[in-house]
C-alpha cells in the first residue's frame, strides 16, 4: 500500500492558489502536483472532497454526500477550454482573499458560472458523455441529484422537513418531483459530471508525477444528506420524525472538556458475523468502491468507531452523557476486502484508544497514526514520541488539520512550559526554526511514511490552521498563496527528505 520509505504533504484542495477565490481543480492544483515532485515527495494527501453546507461552516467533514464532488473545486478555467464558458465569463470574478476562502463571495460566484455553463451544454455539450457518467455512477447519482433539486427548490430546507411523503421517499412523490424538476436534475448531474471529468484528469497527472493522492472520508455521514435521506434504514433515525435518536462524538479528550457531540446519526449496525445489516454493508461497500477509484488511498477519519463507538442521546447538549458501544469490528473490513479485495487505508486511532482498537487495526495490518504535538505532554513513557513506535507500520503527523500548526503550538500560552521545554530538548533545539524541527524529528523517525501539513513546512503560526475543533465559525478558511510555493522550498523539502531516506 504504502512504499517502504516515504513522504507527503498534507494541504486540502480549496486551499490551493487560484484566482477564483477558492483552490480548484485546475492549474493550481497541477502546479502543486509538480511542487510535491520536484520535493521528492511520494503523496498528496487532503480533506473530504465533498459538497458542503454552509449550517456546518462549509465543514468538509459534514458534507450533503459521502460520493458527490464539491462544485465549487470545479475549474472555471477548464470550462473555457471545453466551450463551457467564454473567458469573457471570468471577467466577473470579484476581488476575494488569496490567504482566505471567502464563501460569502465564492458561492454565487462559481454558481452562477456553473448554471451559466450548463446552459451552453444544452446547446452544443457532451450529451454522450454525460449520459454515460450517469449510468456509471447511478448507485448515488440518482439520488444526490434529486436530493439537490428539491434541497434547492425548498430553499436549502434540511430534507426532515420536507413534506412527509418526501422525506419518507414515497415513490409517487419522488416520480412527481423526477418529472416535475427534471432540468435542475440534469443540472445537478451535469455539476458532478464536470467535477469527476476534472478529477479523473488531475489525478492521471498526479500518478504521471509519481504523487499518489491519500483520500479522507469520515466514518459518519451529516445527518443532512443525500445519504441519510436515500438510506433511512441504515441510520438509527426516529420513523416519525425522521430526526436521529442517538448521535456520534466522542467523550472529553484533548481538544475538548466536555467532549465533541458531532450530531452525526449513528449506523443501524447489527452485531454478529450473521446479523450484519445488508443494506448498510451494501452501501459501504459502494462507498469504498467508489473512493478508491477516486484515490490510491484513504484514511479513515474516526476509526475506532468501528471498535466501538461513543453514544450520546439526542437530546443532549454535549457529549458527557454518552457511552461506549461495540462496533461491528474486523468481520466489516472482512466483509468489504471479500468483496473489493486489498483495502489500502489509513486508521486514524487519535483519541481514547484501548487495546481491542489496536488490536483490530494491527489485525487488519493498517498504518495508523502518530502526531508529535501530543508527544510532549508527559514524559519518557508517551506513544507518540518516535522512540517508542513500535514498528515502521505508522503515518507520523507533525499535526493535522484539527491541531494547532507546529509554530502556532510552540508560541501558544495555552501550552504548558514544561512540554515546550521536554520538545527542545527532545530535538535538540535551540528553539529557532521549531517547525524544522518538528518536521525532522518525522522525516527521521522509523516510520515508513510521514506527511507533513503545508503550514508546517512553510513556518505558519497558528492564524494559519485550519481547524479548530468544538467551533463552529471561521474554520476551514486558509489558503497558500501561490508565491509561497517556490523552487527554492521544494529543493530544501527534497533535501530533508533524502537526508532521512525518503525521497521517491
Amino acid at each position: 500500500m504504502m512504499k517502504l520509505r516515504g513522504s507527503g504533504v498534507l494541504l486540502h484542495l480549496s486551499s490551493l492558489p487560484s484566482r477564483h477565490g477558492i483552490g480548484d481543480l485546475g492549474d493550481g492544483a497541477r502546479a502543486f502536483v509538480d511542487f510535491l515532485a520536484s520535493g521528492g515527495q511520494s503523496y498528496w494527501q487532503f480533506l473530504p472532497i465533498g459538497p458542503c453546507s454552509r449550517v456546518f461552516d462549509s465543514s468538509p467533514y459534514m458534507s450533503l454526500s459521502a460520493f458527490a464532488g464539491n462544485p465549487l473545486l470545479i475549474d472555471p478555467e477548464r470550462l473555457v477550454e471545453e466551450g463551457l464558458l467564454a473567458a469573457a465569463d471570468l471577467a466577473g470574478c470579484p476581488d476575494m482573499s488569496e490567504y482566505l476562502v471567502e464563501f460569502d463571495k465564492v458561492i454565487p460566484y462559481k454558481t452562477a458560472l456553473l448554471r451559466r455553463a450548463y446552459a451552453n451544454f444544452k446547446k452544443h455539450g457532451d450529451r454522450a458523455g454525460l449520459d454515460d457518467f450517469c449510468r456509471e455512477e447511478a448507485v448515488w447519482l440518482e439520488d444526490y441529484a434529486l436530493f439537490m433539486a428539491i434541497r434547492q427548490e425548498r430553499g436549502q430546507e434540511a430534507w426532515c422537513r420536507w413534506p412527509g411523503p418526501l422525506a419518507g421517499r414515497e415513490a409517487a412523490a419522488l416520480a412527481e418531483s423526477r418529472r416535475r424538476m427534471a432540468d435542475e436534475i440534469d443540472y445537478q448531474q451535469f455539476v458532478q459530471f464536470c467535477f469527476y471529468r476534472q478529477w479523473r484528469a488531475l489525478r492521471e497527472y498526479a500518478g504521471q508525477k509519481g504523487i499518489s493522492l491519500i483520500g479522507d472520508i469520515p466514518i459518519y455521514v451529516s445527518f443532512d444528506s443525500a445519504d441519510v435521506w436515500a438510506h433511512q434504514d441504515c441510520f438509527r433515525l426516529d420513523g416519525r420524525s425522521y430526526q436521529p435518536t442517538h448521535v456520534a462524538g466522542v467523550p472529553p479528550d484533548y481538544f475538548s472538556d466536555t467532549g465533541q457531540r458531532w450530531g452525526n446519526p449513528l449506523y443501524r449496525w447489527q452485531i454478529g458475523k450473521d446479523k450484519a445489516n445488508s443494506a448498510l454493508y451494501q452501501w459501504w461497500r459502494e462507498r469504498f468502491r467508489h473512493i478508491f477509484k477516486t484515490v490510491d488511498i484513504v484514511r479513515i477519519d474516526h476509526f475506532r468507531g468501528f471498535e466501538a463507538y461513543w453514544e450520546i442521546p439526542a437530546d443532549e447538549e454535549t457529549a458527557i452523557n454518552g457511552r461506549w458501544v461495540k462496533g461491528p469490528g474486523k468481520h466489516f473490513f472482512d466483509d468489504m476486502a471479500s468483496e473489493i479485495g486489498e483495502l489500502p487505508i489509513i486508521a486514524e486511532d487519535l483519541g481514547v484508544i484501548t487495546s481491542e482498537v489496536e488490536k483490530l487495526r494491527a489485525g487488519l495490518n493498517f498504518p495508523g497514526m502518530k502526531v508529535l504535538q501530543f508527544a510532549f505532554d508527559s514524559d519518557a513513557d508517551n506513544l507518540y514520541l518516535p522512540h517508542n513506535y513500535p514498528d515502521a507500520n505508522c503515518v507520523v503527523y507533525t499535526g493535522t488539520h484539527d491541531n494547532d500548526t507546529s509554530l502556532g503550538w510552540f508560541l501558544s500560552p495555552e501550552v504548558a512550559a514544561e512540554s515546550k521545554a521536554r520538545f527542545l530538548r527532545y530535538a535538540n533545539s535551540g528553539g529557532g526554526a521549531v517547525h524544522w524541527d518538528f518536521l525532522r524529528l518525522a522525516l527521521g523517525s522509523v516510520a515508513k511514511t510521514v506527511i507533513l501539513p503545508m503550514q508546517d513546512v512553510l513556518g505558519f503560526g497558528g492564524d494559519c490552521r485550519m481547524n479548530k475543533p468544538s467551533t463552529c465559525e471561521g474554520n476551514w478558511r486558509w489558503r497558500c498563496a501561490g508565491r509561497f510555493l517556490t523552487k527554492a522550498m521544494a529543493a530544501l523539502l527534497r533535501d530533508e527528505s533524502c537526508f532521512y531516506g525518503r525521497c521517491r
